[in-house]
């Protein structure tokens, strides 16, 4: 998003988690005597190997990137193309990857490669959609997120309602924002960006306690910032507490010293 500290939590910038990667879980040890399995000889076919490769590639990417290592992680993304070109998460790591050189252009460039090959994963089409809403086309990534939602299989339905409903609000359409919100809010009660969305809804329509049970529930559902800060502080000036209203201003001077003083009026 283009204020400060408003960020999608949905630009997630792609799941490490590749298929065949997942740690098994809930697996219980053998009871009774055990039994010793034969002997096989292991023997790879190409595509297994090529696929092993990927995802090796892939994960390497990815920590580096983490660490902050960009020229790192896109070696490593090179390498896993050479295998497999026609990947969308590798698209969108290079596009993450792009967003930490500051070269935003490029990396709404390779989100909407990653969409046009991934037409019906819905974590990448969320992703463009939050990449759109987030550099001034809000009312375009609508479209983007109600496509992640009929897509099959997926399985993070709170991120794309999430973001298309603090898309609408930044869109001018408050009804569509309000579903949306309330969905995703069903499916998952903690997540901070729909709450910060609805805090800054109901404090828009002059509900100011509404709008402060949001706002406390997003500061407990995930850390502070600064733009959440200010929208309490706002939001306790209104409802005419100036000793909370404070304490919200004295933790961004505190937790934000960087960034300028911020305006106590809402």
């Amino acid at each position: 998003m283009p204020l400060p500290d408003r960020r999608l939590p949905a630009v997630v910038f792609f799941a490490l988690a590749l298929a065949g990667c997942g740690k098994q879980q809930g697996i219980k040890p053998p009871s009774g005597p055990l039994e010793v399995a034969p002997t096989y000889e292991a023997r790879d076919n190409p595509e297994i190997r090529k696929r092993v490769n990927y995802q090796d590639q892939m994960v390497l990417a990815g920590e580096s990137l983490r660490a902050g290592a960009p020229d790192a992680a896109e070696k490593r993304v090179r390498a896993a193309m050479k295998i497999d070109a026609r990947r969308p998460e590798a698209y969108m790591l290079l596009a993450a990857i792009a967003t930490q050189r500051g070269n935003e252009a490029e990396a709404g460039r390779l989100y909407g490669k990653a969409a046009e090959l991934g037409p019906e994963r819905g974590d990448v089409l969320n992703n463009y959609g939050a990449w759109l809403c987030a550099h001034g086309q809000p009312a375009e990534s609508l479209a983007w997120f109600d496509r992640a939602l009929q897509a099959p299989g997926y399985t993070t339905p709170a991120s794309a309602l999430a973001n298309a409903g603090g898309c609408a609000l930044d869109a001018g359409q408050p009804a569509r924002a309000v579903r949306d919100l309330r969905r995703a809010l069903e499916i998952d009660p903690v997540n901070a960006y729909a709450l910060e969305s609805m805090a800054r809804n109901e404090y828009a329509e002059g509900r100011y306690f509404e709008a402060r049970a949001f706002s406390q529930r997003r500061l407990t559902a995930a850390p502070a910032t600064r733009s959440v800060l200010q929208l309490a502080s706002q939001i306790e000036a209104r409802l005419g507490d100036s000793v909370a209203s404070g304490r919200y201003l004295q933790r961004i001077h505190d937790e934000f010293p960087q960034d300028a003083a911020p305006n106590p009026r809402g």
